[in-house]
């Protein structure tokens, strides 16, 4: 389990420049942070869908599946998270090609997993799945998550705070658009195979 958690959390600052010297491997990052936090809302959407359903403010409109879809959309669910964090790490690498100090790509994934930190522990309220209740668990998330981003960018690429909020700020920008689309996806893949499905709704 990562050791950079409670520090994250805590004081980011002091904890971005003890990731910073510890130059940590994608592989190392995957193992001991991600892997681990992407489980959190993987399974407690599982336990939400499955057990409880979906609520949208009324009994007759819940969206719930069976165990064994449950699974399947989980590890849908698990894919797209993993795949999100190495998505946006890329596009930070890119970001930073006009930067004389600009990390590798896997430097890159690497704080892109940990600036994700904040909106895998929001994904604890998709346990019992009010959708009000977890709108403003994702809202916290990325409000928290755009601070670990403006407290980590000037140290991890070595530029002003100047030139680091104004990247910044294109970065949670992406980030928030690759959110979304993973969130629609995260709709869509829980409301199938259900009586109430929301793709079902949309063809007929």
């Amino acid at each position: 389990m990562s050791n950079h958690l409670w520090g994250l959390l805590h004081h980011p600052d002091r904890e971005w420049r003890s990731i910073n010297e510890e130059h940590e491997t994608v592989s190392h990052l995957y193992m001991h942070h991600v892997l681990w936090m992407a489980a959190i809302p993987v399974v407690c959407s599982f336990i939400g869908t499955t057990q409880f359903g979906w609520s949208f403010g009324g009994d007759k409109d819940i969206l719930q599946v069976s165990i064994p879809t449950g699974i399947m959309l989980g590890a849908a669910f698990y894919a797209m998270i993993l795949t999100a964090v190495a998505a946006v790490g890329s596009f930070i690498h890119w970001m930073a090609r006009k930067y004389s100090s600009r990390p590798s790509r896997h430097e890159c994934i690497v704080f892109a997993g940990y600036v994700a930190t904040p909106m895998f522990l929001s994904g604890i309220f998709s346990i019992y799945p009010i959708l009000w209740v977890c709108a403003l668990a994702g809202i916290a998330g990325v409000c928290y998550t755009a601070y670990l981003l403006y407290q980590g960018t000037p140290n991890f690429l070595g530029i002003s705070h100047k030139e680091g909020f104004i990247i910044s700020s294109t970065m949670l920008a992406v980030g928030v658009l690759v959110l979304e689309v993973l969130l629609m996806g995260v709709v869509l893949l829980w409301s199938m195979h259900t009586e109430h499905s929301i793709v079902w709704r949309f063809f007929n």
